[in-house]
C-alpha cells in the first residue's frame, strides 16, 4: 500500500469534485434545473458507458436490475435533483457544508438498514454531529432560508446511494456503475423538465461549462478508485473532506461569499464528529 499516493488520488478528486459543482453554479445562471440535470445525466451515460465499454464490459448487463443497483440509482437521482436545485438557490459554502454530513447518515443508514453493530460511541458522534447541521441550517429564526433544506434532502439522496453501493458485488465495475446512474439521472432530467423551467436555448458558455463539469466528474471518478486502490481505506477516506477547503476557496475567491461564524462552527462540528466515527470504524474493522 502507498498512502502517500492514495491521500494524493483522494485529495485529486476532491478537487475535481468542487470545480464540478463551480461549473454547475455557473450553468444554472443560464438554464433551468431540469434541463441540467437531463445535459449532466445524458452526457455522463455516453461518457461514461464508452469508458465502460473500452474496458472491455457490455454496457447493458443483468446488473442494472439488482436490487441494490436500482436503489443505487434512486439515490443518485434524488441527489443530482436536490443538490443541483441547491446550487441554484443557496451558496456554496452552504451546500459543502451541509453535505460534510455524509459519512455520519451512511453509518446510521447502516446501522438502520444493514444491520451493521454501532457502538454507543459512534451514535454519539452521529447524534452530536446532527446537530452541527442544525447549526449550519438554523432552522428557526428569522434568518432561516427554506431552500437550505435541498441540501439536506441532497446529503441524503448521496447517503442513500453510498449505503446501496455495500451489497454491489466488487467485480461490477465503477464505470459502468457511474454510467447506469447518470442513465437515471438522464430520465429524470427528461420527466422534471416540464415542471422544472422547462427547455431553455443554450449558450456557449454553458457547453464550455457542461463539458466540463462531465470531464471534472470522470477524474473524481477515476482519481477516487485509484485512491481506493493504492491506499488503506482508513488513511485515505478522511481526505474525503478536503472538498470542503476546495469548495470554501472558490465560494469565497470566485464567487464573493462570505463565511458566517455559526456555518463554521456547524461544520467544524460535523466534520470532527464525522473523522472521529471514521476513525472508530477503522478500529473496528482492525484485526485483533
Amino acid at each position: 500500500m502507498d498512502n502517500l499516493k492514495g491521500m494524493a488520488w483522494m485529495t485529486l478528486a476532491m478537487l475535481a469534485f468542487a470545480l464540478a459543482d463551480m461549473t454547475i453554479v455557473f450553468m444554472s445562471r443560464d438554464l433551468p434545473v431540469g434541463q441540467i440535470v437531463f445535459l449532466l445525466g445524458t452526457g455522463g451515460t455516453i461518457l461514461f458507458g464508452l469508458w465502460a465499454i473500452v474496458q472491455g464490459h457490455r454496457w447493458w448487463s443483468p446488473v442494472f436490475l439488482m436490487r441494490s443497483v436500482m436503489v443505487r440509482n434512486a439515490g443518485e437521482v434524488a441527489a443530482a435533483i436536490a443538490f443541483i436545485t441547491a446550487l441554484s438557490l443557496i451558496s456554496l459554502s452552504q451546500l459543502s457544508a451541509v453535505i460534510q454530513a455524509n459519512p455520519l447518515l451512511v453509518t446510521l443508514g447502516a446501522a438502520l438498514f444493514l444491520g451493521e453493530r454501532v457502538g454507543w460511541r459512534r451514535w454519539t458522534a452521529i447524534i452530536v454531529g446532527l446537530i452541527g447541521v442544525l447549526i449550519i441550517i438554523r432552522p428557526v429564526g428569522a434568518g432561516f432560508d427554506a431552500n437550505i433544506l435541498w441540501a439536506v434532502a441532497a446529503a441524503i439522496g448521496l447517503s442513500l446511494r453510498d449505503i446501496a453501493t455495500r451489497p454491489v458485488p466488487k467485480t461490477v465495475p465503477t464505470t459502468l456503475l457511474a454510467s447506469y446512474s447518470f442513465a437515471s439521472v438522464s430520465v429524470a432530467g427528461l420527466v422534471l423538465m416540464p415542471f422544472a423551467g422547462g427547455f431553455a436555448p443554450i449558450p456557449v458558455s454553458a457547453i464550455g461549462f457542461l463539458f466540463g463539469c462531465i470531464l471534472a466528474s470522470m477524474v473524481a471518478v477515476f482519481a477516487i478508485t485509484a485512491a481506493m486502490r493504492v491506499g488503506e481505506v482508513a488513511v485515505v477516506t478522511p481526505f474525503r473532506y478536503t472538498r470542503l477547503v476546495f469548495a470554501f476557496l472558490i465560494a469565497v475567491y470566485i464567487f464573493g461569499e462570505t463565511l458566517d461564524v455559526w456555518t463554521l462552527v456547524g461544520v467544524s462540528i460535523v466534520v470532527a464528529t464525522g473523522l472521529y466515527t471514521l476513525w472508530r470504524e477503522a478500529l473496528r474493522k482492525r484485526p485483533a
